[in-house]
């Protein structure tokens, strides 16, 4: 059978890689597999309890987990496959936003994992009049359970109901409204049908690499980064397509834990993800002390010093790998062929760092609205310090103003009840307006400059691309986020938050007092005279226009909790500069 539609992907699984760990959840502190064609069955079940509830095909339903498991799945197969709409939310986000979403999309019914979750929508749920029920994963007493949904559907007769509606679905219908986190304003709905997420899984296939000497079912995902996000989800879909074995991480901070007990073959990850394993790595390596410490540092200058990235050659590279990167490598779970990294831009240094030892890293790039993938690095054609060839299926092209545009069947319908938003996203000639400035090479590898709305204009005239400068900040070991500021200004200015940890353990080397709060170590001006130094070398690499003249320490750490950061990891931009005022107006001497 071809895949057209999303629920295409698990019968065609079913018929061509049945798996007996197709997902893997951890409950109560033991993995539970659930087979291709129990999935099935439980989709089934869900589509038959959904269709006793009244759903129709076009009702919106929404899904929100704290941490991805096997019953999003399942809801994701019952709802589609019956033309209903999946609506999932962040669980990070405000109760605002989620008031807001839940109207907007008129949202039925809505799954929750949780009773934290469960809370957040209770205090709303008032406010939405097309809400008719809410049910749970888990076990909460006084909470309808997603089971009962389930035993609606325990019935097997009306099966035919399922299966004839599921042929009338159209690939051009609306399949799922992703609700973008947002850095300023409401939440946008992005409207994507079956065909904008199949022809991207389709067209992006192709770009994973395969294991040599292993079946499709022996190889294993960890799955940890928000499902809700489509550079998630659509890899989610990939993965199921070819048979592989998704375990989704208990959370990322048990992701140690768990990259150990699963020994993944495949890992999707967040930039941030990788700048915190190298700093573990590195914290680790130089910590150790005496002899140690001497060849750690060693095996990173030969690692840099390499010329080519591929297996180990010449005596030094050959020690090197030996005695420090195959730790990394063990540190992974020993099995790791690719990570694939998305989101925002990586490091070019800290990529060629892991590609030297062993870790290929696939860097691409793209938005909700491209279902996300436009363009990524593959095994056979890569680039450090670019986001790989545009896909096959997709037409690129560079506006006179830099701007990227795009064209293809993966470019979305439209924002949702926002018909002059989604005018406005198009160029006449109906590419798609990235936002994101770049350029495509001579080798046809696409490479991003920054985010448009980013760049900052300073009184002088002078362009200031923040994302690109903020990227080559954070090679200091001292700086954990970076928010480069200077709209309108003089000069650019920057808020910087400290590693406080490392700040501490250099602190304790240099014998100084640091204190051992947030607040108190941001206070501390010989740890800002020390970030200021590595601020200065930065400023050697920069155009005049571009350097950093200031800088002030944050004295708490940035999170998606306190809404200084997206759910991927992103600056709120807006939120920084507002939370943090009195440190941007002491910078311009306000």
């Amino acid at each position: 059978m071809s895949i057209r539609r999303l629920f295409d992907i698990a019968h065609q699984a079913m018929e061509k890689f049945p798996n007996d760990s197709m997902f893997v959840t951890k409950y109560h502190g033991e993995w539970k597999k659930t087979s291709t064609k129990e999935f099935i069955n439980l989709g089934n079940k869900i589509s038959r309890g959904l269709l006793k509830l009244g759903i129709k095909p076009g009702d919106k339903i929404a899904l929100i987990t704290s941490s991805t498991r096997t019953e999003w799945a399942v809801m994701d197969l019952g709802i589609l496959q019956i033309g209903a709409v999946s609506v999932p939310v962040y669980p990070t986000i405000s109760p605002e936003d989620y008031n807001y979403i839940f109207n907007n999309a008129e949202v039925k019914y809505c799954f929750l994992s949780d009773r934290a979750l469960l809370e957040k929508v209770n205090a709303i749920k008032e406010n939405v009049p097309s809400l008719q029920g809410i049910f749970t994963f888990d076990n909460i007493d006084g909470a309808a359970s997603w089971k009962e949904v389930m035993d609606l559907g325990e019935d097997e007769s009306t099966q035919t109901e399922v299966e004839d509606i599921s042929k009338t679905i159209n690939p051009e219908d609306l399949a799922t409204i992703i609700y973008t986190s947002g850095t300023t304003g409401k939440p946008k709905g992005v409207m994507l049908s079956h065909t904008n997420i199949v022809s991207n899984v389709l067209a992006s296939d192709s770009r994973i690499p395969r294991v040599k000497g292993l079946d499709n079912k022996d190889i294993k995902v960890l799955s940890f980064l928000p499902i809700c996000h489509i550079f998630e989800r659509m890899l989610f879909y990939l993965y199921q397509s070819n048979g592989y074995s998704i375990y989704f991480a208990e959370s990322i901070d048990k992701m140690g834990e768990n990259i150990k007990e699963v020994q993944p073959h495949i890992m999707s990850v967040v930039p941030r993800l990788i700048e915190k394993v190298y700093d573990k790595i590195y914290d680790k390596g130089t910590s150790a002390g005496g002899l140690k410490s001497k060849i750690f540092l060693w095996a990173l200058g030969v690692n840099e010093a390499k010329k080519k990235i591929g297996k180990p050659s010449g005596l030094k590279e050959i020690i090197a790998d030996k005695l420090v990167f195959s730790k990394w490598r063990e540190g992974l779970g020993g099995n790791i062929i690719t990570l694939v990294s998305g989101s925002a831009a990586l490091s070019p240094r800290l990529n060629n760092l892991f590609q030297n030892a062993g870790i290929p890293i696939l860097e691409g790039y793209g938005l909700t609205e491209t279902s996300p993938v436009i363009s990524v690095n593959s095994k056979d054609r890569m680039k450090v310090g670019t986001v790989g060839h545009p896909l096959e299926n997709l037409d690129v092209k560079i506006e006179a103003d830099g701007e990227i545009t795009v064209k293809g069947p993966s470019i979305f319908k439209g924002y949702f009840k926002n018909e002059e938003l989604t005018r406005e996203a198009f160029t006449e000639d109906g590419f798609f307006k990235t936002g994101d400035i770049g350029h495509i090479d001579q080798e046809g590898f696409l490479h991003i400059t920054d985010r448009k709305k980013e760049m900052f204009k300073t009184s002088g005239g002078k362009y200031v691309a923040p994302q690109m400068i903020e990227n080559m900040a954070k090679a200091s070991k001292f700086i954990e986020q970076i928010m480069v500021v200077g709209e309108g200004e003089k000069m650019p200015t920057a808020l910087v938050q400290p590693d406080f940890n490392f700040a501490k353990s250099w602190a304790e080397r240099k014998n100084i007092k640091i204190g051992d709060t947030p607040a108190e170590i941001a206070k501390n001006p010989e740890l800002k005279a020390r970030i200021e130094k590595d601020i200065d070398y930065l400023n050697t690499k920069l155009g005049g226009w571009e350097q950093i003249k200031k800088i002030e320490l944050t004295p708490e750490v940035w999170s998606i909790e306190d809404g200084l950061l997206t759910p991927t990891l992103k600056l709120k931009r807006k939120a920084i500069k507002e939370k943090y005022i009195a440190l941007y107006n002491k910078m311009y001497g306000a």
